[in-house]
């Protein structure tokens, strides 16, 4: 969401890590006088500095990019509101771990009876319940403000009269993106293997295929699991980025990517669509199960990959289209 609640911006007494005016930044540079990243002037896209100034070298170039990469994560990761979604992404996997434990005696042969007998297996079943929604909505929240929210703030035309370049800057945007997606489903994972060895035996574990492996084969196979769900959320967070680019509303991309979430589960849910089901960013979100088969399902999850892939470059060229000739007002 963006840095205000209601997606407004109002007055406040900004902290040293909220962004503020660059001292250099004139009333000209301001208005998108010439030369300046407003009105997509010299040095715009390759966020070098004006044909009269000589270009940074390389090494220059790189560090410039790492601090700014690095504060926008500091941002995201420091915000109250990013913080209380960590939060829930880490007690939803305990609360199914407790469910599962309550509900283990009549599991019979159930997926709830794999996950009594082997705790590693509660991974893999957070991912199954919160992949369809909860990881998405917080997908959702951080990208959809990432353009939205710096416009509704009024912080989105101080960044671009600094020497960085909309491209740049939207690709910085869509790391800072990916990088939460990374983190959000590490917490899910770490959570999960956290109250699995709690509250069940952990050991060899049975894969869907019947094949039997040890545990630290089973630790791998959960890396690639963690790896691929992030890759699903970091193409959602490419549609939400895509969508944060066309409002200045935050609040209005976070709830437009979370109705087509909803609304691509509910097609390919309609068994009349299942032609249109392969083209749906939904319907490959749960093929990270291919982890738990041996040997491990590389094609289904290879064409999920694909599909993410494809979903990213479509996106990414939406939001680069209108990011790189909005007008900036805000």
């Amino acid at each position: 969401m963006s840095r205000h609640e209601t997606g407004t911006a109002v007055p406040e007494t900004r902290p040293a890590e909220e962004r503020t005016p660059p001292d250099e930044a004139t009333p000209a540079a301001l208005d998108g006088g010439p030369g300046t990243a407003l009105d997509g002037g010299p040095g715009d896209e390759l966020g070098g500095a004006p044909e009269s100034g000589a270009a940074p070298p390389p090494s220059s170039s790189v560090r410039h990019v790492a601090r700014l990469l690095a504060s926008e994560a500091g941002l995201t990761f420091r915000r109250p509101r990013n913080l209380a979604m960590l939060g829930v992404l880490a007690v939803v996997p305990v609360l199914v771990g407790v469910a599962v434990r309550l509900a283990s005696g009549d599991a019979g042969g159930s997926i709830i009876g794999e996950i009594a007998g082997n705790g590693l297996m509660l991974t893999f079943a957070a991912f199954a319940v919160m992949t369809p929604i909860v990881l998405p909505l917080a997908v959702a929240v951080v990208a959809g403000d990432a353009i939205a929210g710096e416009a509704a703030q009024g912080t989105l035309r101080y960044l671009l009269v600094a020497p960085v370049g909309r491209a740049r800057l939207l690709a910085l945007k869509y790391a800072n993106v990916v990088l939460f997606c990374l983190a959000a489903c590490l917490v899910v994972a770490l959570s999960a293997l956290a109250a699995g060895l709690a509250l069940f035996p952990a050991g060899p574990v049975t894969l869907l295929s019947g094949t039997t492996v040890p545990a630290s084969a089973a630790l791998l196979r959960i890396g690639i699991a963690v790896l691929y769900a992030a890759a699903g959320m970091a193409a959602l967070g490419a549609v939400a980025l895509a969508v944060s680019t066309l409002t200045e509303a935050p609040i209005g991309a976070v709830a437009a990517s979370v109705v087509l979430v909803v609304v691509s589960q509910v097609l390919g849910a309609i068994p009349q669509l299942a032609a249109v089901r392969p083209y749906l960013l939904t319907t490959w979100w749960s093929a990270f199960d291919g982890a738990l088969r041996a040997p491990v399902d590389v094609d289904r999850m290879g064409q999920g990959l694909l599909a993410f892939g494809a979903y990213v470059l479509v996106s990414g060229s939406i939001a680069w289209a209108r990011f790189t000739s909005k007008d900036v007002t805000a």
